[in-house]
C-alpha cells in the first residue's frame, strides 16, 4: 500500500519519536512499526532498512531547521559577534520548541552510531565546512588590534564556540533543563568569553 495513503508526516514524528527515546541501536523496526501503527513490511517497502529511516529522518529535521533557522542568510550579515548570539538563540528557541528533535539531531551528529557514522559525515560534512567558510569570511570584517594574526584570532573564537558547544550538550541531557533562567545564564556567560575576546583581558 503506498505511504501516501498514511500521513508521512505523522508516520516520520511517530518513528522520530522512538528514536529520540530509545536510542538508534535499541530501536527495533517492530519498535517503529509499531509506533507509527504501520506494518513491518511496508516500513522494509518504502524505507528498505532502519538505518535508511534513520537517514531520512535526519535529513528531514535537517532540512526543516535549515529553513525555519535561516542560518546560511545570517552568517551572511551583521557583526560576527553578534550573529553568533542570534544563531545561538535560534537553536536554543527551536530545541525548547521541539524536543523531541532536539534529542534525534544531538544523537545522530554528538553521539554519532558506529553503523551510520560514515554516512553522516559524508553527508553532512560538506555542508559544516562551508559553514565554517561563511563564518570566515564574515570574521574577516572584524577590525582587528595592531599586530593579531587573523588566521589565530579566528581559531581562538572557533575553540570558544566548541567550548560552548560541549558544554551545551554535556548540561542540556534532559530537555526540562533548558528553560529560561538556563538561557540568560548561558548566554551572558557565552557573551562575556566573546567579550574577554574582543577587549583583551590584560590590562
Amino acid at each position: 500500500m503506498p505511504l501516501q495513503l498514511y500521513d508521512k508526516a505523522k508516520v516520520l514524528e511517530a518513528c522520530m519519536s522512538v528514536f529520540a527515546q530509545h536510542g538508534y541501536k535499541n530501536t527495533s523496526t517492530i519498535m517503529l512499526a509499531e509506533a507509527a501503527d504501520i506494518s513491518k513490511a511496508l516500513i522494509f517497502h518504502h524505507f528498505k532498512s532502519k538505518k535508511n529511516l534513520y537517514l531520512n529522518l535526519l535529513e528531514h529535521c535537517i532540512t526543516k531547521i535549515r529553513f525555519e533557522l535561516g542560518v546560511d542568510a545570517i552568517i551572511e550579515q551583521g557583526d560576527f559577534f553578534e550573529v553568533i548570539e542570534k544563531i545561538t538563540l535560534l537553536k536554543f528557541d527551536y530545541f525548547r520548541k521541539y524536543p523531541t528533535e532536539y534529542k534525534f539531531v544531538f544523537e545522530a551528529l554528538y553521539t554519532v552510531p558506529e553503523e551510520i557514522k560514515e554516512e553522516i559525515a559524508e553527508k553532512y560534512g560538506k555542508g559544516s565546512a562551508e559553514r565554517h567558510q561563511l563564518l570566515e569570511q564574515l570574521f574577516d570584517k572584524v577590525v582587528l588590534k595592531e599586530g593579531v594574526d587573523r588566521n589565530y584570532a579566528f581559531e581562538l573564537v572557533l575553540i570558544t564556540m566548541g567550548h560552548f558547544e560541549k558544554k551545551f550538550i554535556a548540561e542540556v541531557t534532559d530537555i526540562e533543563t533548558m528553560n529560561e533562567d538556563y538561557g540568560q545564564h548561558f548566554f551572558k556567560e557565552m557573551n562575556l568569553f566573546h567579550r574577554m575576546i574582543r577587549l583583551g583581558i590584560a590590562k
